[in-house]
Parts: structure tokens; sequence; C-alpha cells
């Protein structure tokens, strides 16, 4: 099927702008409620080169969860690490990796480099690059072996202390989509984790009357409020697939309160018209909520970060309250759905538990509006 790509216009500085320090405990408020991880494992992303991993594979370095460490555990190499860790006296100025981003494209505002546990043999310096890159005949063809694409600065050379997640805001992102990401480590050690944090630049089909799923990462959908999310991040509800286990879904803290409800705000990646919900609580068996409910609105951003709360008043009742089963695939559509849903096009969902519990995931399918 012909797709078209919507990419943002390139702008000149192709350092991405100066950089400002994140401390270890503003890292989530900083990007937890507006970015996603562009290499998360979930989203599908792809180790595509790496110069050495003669200890510890560069696969670790994706993983969504935090570094564990397991002292005494030795593989036939060495000592077992939960990173990314080559071996000692690089002859070249640094090891590197290429991934291969999880989503068709994304624009790149933050950066995470973990070094959890490694201590002593960590990387002493680390930089980013990326570039975007397509190749019809081969998804997964490497750019870092095509001498004329272009790579572009994104983090300049960052030193790196042990055992401690090092984060960075870019002050001046570029507007340019990126493909693919290049972890530069000097001269060579270890690195647990690599974030990259962003906002998806979605592919659409050029047929607006192609059923997509409007809410999901792939497309451009992404979290941006919420009441709660002590056990599982609002953004895991946009996740592909089914997931693994209660981990990568989104999960509250128990409620005390009288009439308490728990809610999360999904910006749509696209307005559109919304023909059907999927409520997901797999793996929730004894915490699932007791009921949930679903609205929408239509709201036109003033600027970037401008979105509805909670309490504004555009939101409408698309699904009234639906009592919830255990690791089950709630589907709604049709007359189950309020009829205004079809009447109107929408740019906002919002998802409520009664009164908390966990959600897996959360589909909202329908058209885009051109």
């Amino acid at each position: 099927m012909e797709v078209q790509v919507l990419v943002p216009s390139v702008v000149d500085d192709k350092s991405g702008g100066s950089t400002s320090s994140i401390k270890p405990e503003d890292i989530q408020a900083t990007f937890g409620s507006t970015c996603i991880d562009l290499i998360s494992t979930p989203l599908g992303s792809k180790i595509l080169s790496v110069s050495d991993e003669f200890f510890a594979s560069a696969s670790n370095l994706t993983n969504p969860a935090p570094p564990i460490h397991k002292p005494g555990t030795y593989t036939t190499n060495g000592a077992w690490y939960d990173g990314w860790e080559s071996r000692r006296h690089n002859p070249n100025p640094y090891d590197y990796v290429t991934i291969k981003f999880g989503v068709a494209s994304g624009r790149i505002l933050g950066v995470e480099i973990d070094t959890g546990f490694f201590n002593g043999n960590q990387a002493l310096a680390a930089a980013v690059e990326a570039c975007f890159y397509t190749n019809a005949n081969n998804e997964f063809a490497d750019p870092s072996k095509e001498p004329n694409v272009e790579w572009d600065v994104v983090l300049p050379q960052q030193p790196c202390g042990p055992s401690a997640r090092h984060a960075w805001k870019l002050l001046h992102p570029t507007k340019k989509a990126y493909t693919h990401a290049r972890l530069l480590m000097y001269p060579d050690g270890g690195i647990a984790r690599f974030r990259l944090y962003g906002i998806t630049t979605p592919i659409f089909p050029l047929d607006t009357a192609a059923i997509l799923d409007l809410a999901s990462l792939h497309h451009g959908g992404h979290a941006v409020a919420f009441s709660d999310q002590h056990y599982g991040v609002v953004s895991n509800l946009l996740l592909p697939g089914r997931g693994v286990d209660m981990s990568d879904g989104w999960e509250t803290k128990r409620s005390r309160g009288k009439d308490h409800t728990d809610w999360a705000i999904i910006q749509l990646g696209a307005k559109g018209k919304i023909t059907k919900l999927v409520v997901d609580t797999a793996n929730f068996i004894g915490n699932f909520p007791q009921a949930i409910t679903v609205k929408a609105c239509d709201f036109a951003p003033k600027e970037e970060g401008d979105h509805p709360d909670h309490s504004h008043k555009g939101w409408v009742e698309i699904l009234g309250p639906q009592k919830c089963k255990a690791d089950h695939e709630h589907v709604f559509a049709g007359e189950t759905l309020n009829p205004i849903v079809a009447e109107k096009s929408w740019t906002y969902v919002m998802l409520t538990m009664i009164p908390d519990g966990g959600v897996k995931r959360l589909r909202v399918f329908g058209t885009r509006v051109a």
C-alpha cells in the first residue's frame, strides 16, 4: 500500500542545539508525560551493528526495565553484567552500536545513558548521533555501512560517571525526524541502558478510509496526563502487542477514598472518527479495575505542550461505565458506544478506571480525518 512519510521540515542546526543536564530524580518528570523512548525493545527497535560486545550484549541497552546486579555470577568471558560491555584496550577512539528506532521515525528531545552497576569498567564518555535513512529493499539495512548517509550529532561527547543515570535535555531540538541512532562509547567499557526520548513522526496510509489504531505509539499517539502511575507508566497503554506481564501495563496504587477514580489522557496521533475501542486487562488478574469509562474531545492545542486537562468542559462520554474482567480483551463497538462518537471527529481520549487498578492496552480504532 502506498504511504506518505510526514516528516517535519529540516532546520540547519545539526548539533541538536545545546543540552541541559537532568538530575536522575527529575528524568521521569522531564520526559515521562511528553515523550516516549524511541528505541525501547517493546516498540520493535533493532540492534543493527555493534563494534564489540565481548562481555555483555548490546541488546541489553534497550531493555525498558532498570538494570539489575548479580554479584558473583560469571559467564565464560567474565563477570555477568546487565548492559553492553566491550573488551579492554580498544585501538579505536570509541566503540559503537547502531540502533533502528521502534517507530517509523521520531524527533529527539532528550537522551539518557545509564551506567548502572558498571563501576570501574564504565564508559568514560559517550556521544549520540542520528540519521534519517530508509531502504525499500531491506527494512533492516544498516546506515552505518552506507558511505553517503549523513549523521547528525544529537548529543556531543559527555563524561560518564560510574553506576549512575545520566540524562540531557536538548534545549533547542531540531525539527528533523530520525530513524536510526548510533551510540558512541569512549574509549570502551560498559553502559547499562540507553534511552532516546522523543515524539513519534508517524507514517499514515494515503487512503483516509483505512482503519488505524489512532492511539498507537506507532501512529503518533502519546499519553499527556494522568492521575497516577505508581506501578506502571501510562505510555505502556499504547505499546504494540499484549505484552508479557504486569510490568508493561498501566497500574495505579490502591485507592482508599470514596468515589475515587484514576484516569489517563491520550492525544491521538491524528484527528479521526472513532469506530471501536479495545481495553485490554491482560495479566491483571487480581488488580484489574472494577469498571472503566472513556471520554473524548476535539481540542486544538495552541502551542506544543498545550492539552485539555481532566476537568476540561469539552469532554464527551463516548463509552459509559463498563464492568471489567480479569486478563481479558474488552471490545466496544456499535451500539455500545455513544451515537455521538460517529457524528464528530476527535483528537483526545480519556480512559478512566473505577476506582483504580491496572490496564494493559488501550486501542482507539478509527479513520484519520485528512
